[in-house]
């Protein structure tokens, strides 16, 4: 079994009328979140952004607006979570990218990962997310996001 990268990447999904989708975890039930997952390989970040939202919601990030924030987070595992890396690994730097949809949009979820999802405005998702990191990310999204 291959260690997981303490690399990952979260992608907060939204509209443009900033509503943002949120995933339940499979292992972790009542617990939302956004979209993340580790690096694989040497794949680039912006390659794991795009993976980890095919593969948690089926959306395909290349057919929207896919940005990368700039923003790193470094943060302790969860213990519960601490075998899926390799040993003595403490701590994951967790990049942050946004990917804005039209509108709201069905989504497929991937059931080993998620039992549910559903759509909120970003206040109401800030509050319900249990990862402050991911808390914090959704809180700047109306500073974030860049209409025209």
């Amino acid at each position: 079994m291959n260690d997981k990268q303490p690399i990952s990447a979260l992608v907060i999904i939204y509209t443009v009328a900033l509503e943002v989708l949120l995933l339940e975890r499979a292992d972790f039930p009542g617990h939302w979140q956004s979209v993340t997952g580790s690096r694989e390989g040497d794949e680039s970040l912006r390659e794991t952004a795009c993976r980890e939202a095919f593969e948690e919601t089926g959306l395909v990030a290349q057919d929207y607006a896919l940005n990368d924030w700039n923003l790193r987070n470094s943060y302790e595992i969860y213990p519960q979570w601490l075998h899926r890396y390799p040993p003595g690994t403490l701590y994951n730097t967790e990049h942050v990218f946004g990917l804005e949809l039209p509108e709201i949009i069905a989504v497929q979820l991937s059931a080993r990962e998620h039992l549910a999802y559903l759509w909120l405005p970003w206040q109401q998702a800030a509050e319900k997310v249990f990862s402050p990191s991911n808390r914090e990310a959704i809180l700047q999204l109306p500073e974030r996001v860049q209409h025209v």
